[in-house]
């Protein structure tokens, strides 16, 4: 009789854990009909994201700190900027994080994700040159004052703002002693902040810093060819890869440190963030599917495909040829499997076909390597999604649910945050708001951006049902920022700075939808009616 209570107990036991384990998939299987925190994973993470050089401020050698490369290139090619802008004050976080980081906490989100200014710690680029303790304090101060306020930081060590001092010595990435400086750059990172810092990543967006710093020109460092953009100097078809080359190199190194060194004390995890449009075959055959998977080999596969498998691949090898940089087998060592998760920046897609044309063979350029036209209009003439007043991005939420699911099956699920994805203030024309700059009705409205985010994360979601193994969504941006060469001429903040007002903080109408509808405080704001948005950019 014992024995068979015994038994009938661990049924019962059984019978509850699988009921407790079917209900939590059935939360996930169940549609939303109301999209909000409560449908995602119990363990998923809502974050915020920002960089050093578009925040932070106080850049002056006050504060000890030397220059980057983008203060470099802001002061020398303020034409590249349409504003003539740069972050020098920025939205001054470097005084105001406190008040900040307490909105954040406000809005709900439980995550924030931040860069270290290289050359705020390390002024000249390396150890040698001495060590700013301010900025030392500074990144203490901050990470201390999240935790206290019960939002995780995930920091990237490398957002492009490369010590200047390096670029001067010997050309920054263009040189493999890049790998020894970054070395001891993260060691000093780790050293300091590991015992709070829980989620590494070590670079951010290695294709846009290469393509856009090294082939158009039209970032920093400004170097690219005469056919290829308006710069002093810089080779196209060579530059980009040996970046990226040294980058994948660094990153390598500076994954084998952490684990050997720090991880098994500190016991966080480290990875790498790249960033991806969407590719959608333009006609329905062979050569525009095999297109936009060239189109995404060249994109994300440029990098993820190395820290993966341990080598680029092999269509980039055939089309690039003796211009892409090989690795020896011990760096293919490192290589292969050097993260703990995969970090994506969403924000758009494009149509891809076939380019048989010889133009890169006359005009080498990685935009041109891929043999691929990418284009925002299909077969049928219309765009691939509602444009908005930057002309790159056009909106495609399905493109994050393909992507999320392309990642998947081509690197075997690893585990993936979106680090970051969001939409620039775009005017609801049928609601008859059309000037974005006039805050009063723009920006408690702001139904454009509440949309973008709601249909992204509807996506992700259904990605996440699919057995992807998403683990985070970070929200770009929590404020209004310098952007990069648009200058302040972009917004893409869940606040707004009024830069004639003492940089004033104001939320907006996407903040208070994060605040009470998405993370559950209220129900008040409810995405009725969808937007119709602006045409043309």
């Amino acid at each position: 009789m014992r024995t068979h209570l015994i038994v009938l107990f661990n049924l019962v036991i059984v019978a509850y854990l699988l009921t407790c384990s079917k209900g939590v998939q059935d939360q996930l299987n169940e549609e939303c009909l109301s999209l909000n925190r409560s449908c995602f994973p119990p363990d998923f993470i809502f974050g915020t994201a920002s960089s050093a050089y578009q925040y932070e401020g106080a850049a002056s050698e006050e504060y000890g700190k030397e220059p980057s490369i983008w203060d470099t290139f802001t002061k020398e090619h303020p034409e590249k900027i349409p504003d003539g802008s740069s972050g020098e004050v920025a939205n001054d976080f470097y005084h105001r994080y406190k008040d900040d980081i307490r909105m954040i906490k406000q809005l709900g989100f439980e995550s924030f994700r931040l860069s270290i200014s290289w050359s705020r710690i390390l002024p000249r680029g390396t150890i040698s040159g001495g060590v700013n303790f301010d900025g030392i304090n500074f990144y203490n101060n901050l990470i201390d004052d999240l935790l206290q306020n019960g939002i995780k930081p995930i920091v990237t060590l490398f957002h492009w703002d490369l010590p200047q001092a390096l670029e001067d010595k010997y050309r920054g990435f263009l040189s493999p002693d890049i790998v020894e400086d970054y070395h001891d750059y993260a060691n000093l990172c780790f050293a300091q902040y590991g015992d709070r810092v829980k989620h590494w990543t070590t670079f951010n967006e290695p294709y846009i810093f290469s393509t856009q710093g090294y082939e158009s020109g039209v970032m920093a460092p400004g170097r690219c060819s005469d056919y290829a953009g308006n710069c002093p100097n810089g080779d196209s078809g060579t530059e980009p890869y040996k970046v990226v080359h040294h980058i994948l190199l660094a990153h390598a190194d500076v994954v084998d440190l952490y684990r050997k060194k720090f991880q098994p004390t500190q016991n966080g995890i480290i990875g790498l963030v790249e960033t991806s449009q969407w590719a959608e075959p333009k006609f329905q055959t062979l050569e525009s599917r095999k297109a936009a998977k060239r189109a995404l080999d060249f994109m994300h596969g440029w990098v993820f495909d190395p820290i993966v498998f341990g080598d680029y691949s092999k269509i980039m090898r055939s089309l690039v040829g003796h211009r892409l940089p090989k690795f020896t087998d011990a760096q293919s060592e490192l290589l292969k499997g050097s993260y703990d998760f995969l970090g994506l920046n969403y924000y758009t897609a494009r149509y891809a076909d076939d380019s048989n044309d010889n133009v890169s063979s006359h005009n080498p350029r990685p935009a041109n390597d891929m043999h691929v036209n990418l284009t925002i209009e299909g077969s049928d003439g219309r765009p691939i999604g509602p444009q908005t007043p930057t002309s790159w991005l056009l909106i495609y939420p399905k493109g994050i649910e393909d992507l999320v699911l392309y990642l998947k099956e081509k690197y075997n699920n690893p585990p993936l945050y979106i680090t970051e994805n969001g939409v620039v203030d775009t005017p609801d024309v049928k609601r008859g708001i059309l000037d974005t700059f006039i805050p009063n009705d723009w920006l408690v409205d702001d139904r454009v951006r509440i949309k973008y985010h709601h249909d992204h994360l509807s996506h992700l979601l259904n990605a996440i049902k699919a057995g992807a193994d998403v683990r985070g969504y970070y929200a770009w941006t929590f404020q209004d920022v310098f952007e990069w060469n648009s200058g302040f001429t972009s917004k893409f903040g869940l606040v707004h700075i009024d830069r004639d007002n003492n940089l004033t903080r104001t939320r907006k109408g996407a903040a208070d939808w994060f605040e009470h509808t998405f993370f559950g405080k209220s129900q008040a704001l409810i995405l009725d009616q969808q937007p119709t948005l602006l045409a043309s950019a």
